[in-house]
Parts: structure tokens; sequence; C-alpha cells
């Protein structure tokens, strides 16, 4: 799973355009949005298309656990290895 939190944290880089970090600034724990990482809700639609295309999962926004899931990297990655081998 370390090679998706990787991969995952590279496309969080290159779908939201934050060209000042690089994948090793982004901690697998860290919290993407608000004080974490400081992502917003407009990153937060862009990051769940960018996931929903490149993992080819579907991502239910109005579920009571989808904002768990995008808590950080390690809870995105859990989220689309589950939805994968659903």
């Amino acid at each position: 799973m370390s090679d998706l939190k990787h991969d995952i944290k590279l496309l969080i880089i290159d779908a939201l355009g934050l060209e000042d970090i690089s994948a090793q600034d982004i901690g697998d724990e860290q919290i993407l949005f608000g004080e974490g990482l400081g992502l917003d809700s407009v990153d937060a639609l862009e990051l769940g298309l960018a996931i929903q295309k490149k993992y080819g999962i579907k991502i239910d926004a109005d579920a009571n656990d989808t904002r768990n899931h995008f808590n950080n990297v390690a809870s995105l990655a859990a989220f689309v290895t589950a939805k994968q081998a659903a």
C-alpha cells in the first residue's frame, strides 16, 4: 500500500497544482484540510474527481463517511483499496 500512498500524494500535488511541495512533504497521517495541508472544499471536489478518474472508483459525496476517507493520505489509500476490491 505504500506505493499507493505515494501515488496519492503525487495525485494531490498534480491535481491541485501544489508546485511548491513534494510527495515527501506530505505525511501519511497529515490532515489534508484546514490546519493540516490547508486544502479547502474546492480542493476536495477536484481531488475527488481526480481519484475517481485515476482509480476508476465511484465516490458518493453525500455519504456520511466520505469526509473521513479524505482525512489523510493513509485513509484515502485504504478507501481506494477497499473500493477496488468491492
